[in-house]
């Protein structure tokens, strides 16, 4: 009997592969002492753990360390070259196993040359610029290797030595994204304007380094109405972390524009993961998508009935409903997510106590968790409050969605718009929490928030 789509998606607790995880990085930790410096520094100044930035570790070959990954849950990649060990079940970084005359461990940051920067080294960079890999050795000991790497859709551990071709094309499609016009007469237009530009830039780049660029792109525009995500990057990139350590970016959506979003982010190469459902009382669900190379993942919200989440809600239309609920009033004071508003908010990953003590003491205060488990634990920023267009007011009171006293309210005093939202995995735990969202979501429900 096929799965429920609501049930396909099981994510389970993998305590024992973090276990080894966990006992190498601690290896590394012993043995480098730029590893050991460089964690106490995440941890003091941006509130992350440096388990939130490992990308991938590079081992000798023996079969201990083959049978070790196996018994884990690791699972050999076939392909050409070293073999390469992912976990299919939760989220750990790589390892791959070859002829290394030391033990590697390489932490993923949003650009190699800034990471250099912050830390004042010189060392050579390998992969040109422009390339979608590049690497960089930092620190040697007798027996480790520090590295550090920036991925552009590229699931590779070698960077090409080639002359990039198409850096102009690059730089082209990076700026056309990045200054997208978001804001139509109509959203049909808006839609049709993205994917001509996701189209144009992958005809030039292809899909992995297209989705690569949209994503910058996004949270660049995320951040600049976003006061938490401007004090946080500032916070990590005094490291030359960059936004490496993002875990899902979440964007909202009406009901007449989901098919819509979600053809826009299969363009980019995503792939549905499960279905989520906040509960009858939420009146919301989200579609979880995932870009393999890439590794953005996406969760998109629409308002929902119980009825419609065991559809295939993603890519059959919606039919209109007069009553809205929080993420489709949402959509009507501020604008679709992927359009005028911007997203409703990231999620990065960091050591859950010490990012929200820290942003405390930068007068960036959190919300109430919204999840408190051993293995996830989830908050909101404080919501940034937006200003509220005259016209989508009007709109809103003459369609019924508000009344004209919240319509004051929101001419006076702006409505949230978005948010950092602080987050910790444990035991590669890769799911989401499927209950304790609800109230908080309610909460950030501009007719309840004030």
């Amino acid at each position: 009997m096929p799965e429920s789509p609501l049930s396909e998606f099981d994510w389970k607790c993998q305590p024992q592969a973090a276990m080894l995880i966990d006992q190498w990085t601690e290896e590394f930790v012993r043995d480098n002492r730029f590893v050991a410096d460089l964690r106490t520094r995440m941890l003091d100044e941006t509130g992350t753990r440096l388990s939130d930035w490992l990308d991938h570790f590079s081992l000798p070959f023996s079969v201990e360390t083959e049978s070790l990954l196996s018994q884990s849950g690791f699972q050999l990649r076939r392909e050409p070259g070293d073999p390469i060990w992912q976990h299919p079940a939760g989220l750990f970084p790589h390892v791959v196993l070859g002829g290394f005359p030391k033990r590697r461990v390489t932490i993923q940051v949003e650009s190699v040359a800034d990471f250099l920067v912050a830390h004042r080294s010189a060392t050579p960079i390998q992969g040109l610029p422009g390339s979608s890999l590049r690497l960089a050795c930092v620190w040697e000991t007798e027996s480790t290797e520090f590295c550090v790497i920036e991925r552009h859709g590229d699931i590779g551990f070698k960077p090409s030595e080639l002359p990039v071709t198409n850096v102009q094309a690059i730089l082209q499609h990076q700026e056309a994204l990045l200054l997208r016009k978001r804001d139509f007469v109509s959203d049909e237009d808006g839609f049709a304007h993205a994917c001509s530009l996701i189209a144009a830039a992958k005809k030039d780049l292809g899909v992995d380094r297209t989705c690569d660029l949209f994503f910058a792109a996004e949270r660049r525009y995320w951040a600049s109405r976003n006061k938490a995500a401007r004090v946080q990057k500032s916070r990590q990139d005094e490291l030359g972390l960059g936004w490496a350590n993002h875990d899902h970016h979440t964007y909202r959506s009406s009901r007449q524009h989901f098919t819509r979003l979600i053809a826009l982010l299969e363009q980019l190469g995503f792939q549905c993961r499960e279905r989520f459902y906040g509960g009858a009382e939420a009146g919301w669900g989200a579609q979880v998508l995932e870009q393999p190379a890439t590794g953005v993942v996406i969760f998109a919200d629409v308002d929902l009935t119980a009825e419609e989440v065991s559809g295939d809600f993603a890519h059959a239309p919606l039919p209109h409903r007069d009553q809205l609920g929080t993420v489709g009033l949402w959509c009507k004071l501020h604008g679709e997510a992927v359009l005028q508003a911007g997203m409703h908010h990231l999620e990065c990953q960091f050591d859950f106590a010490a990012a929200r003590t820290q942003l405390a003491e930068r007068g960036i205060k959190t919300m109430a968790p919204f999840t408190d488990f051993n293995f996830l634990k989830q908050a909101f920023t404080n919501g940034e409050v937006w200003p509220v267009a005259e016209g989508r007011i009007e709109q809103a009171v003459s369609e019924g969605a508000i009344t004209t006293e919240q319509a004051e309210r929101f001419r006076h005093s702006g409505s949230i718009g978005s948010h950092l939202e602080i987050l910790q995995r444990d035991e590669g735990y890769k799911g989401f929490n499927q209950t304790g969202i609800n109230e908080i979501i309610r909460k950030t429900d501009p007719r309840y928030a004030h």
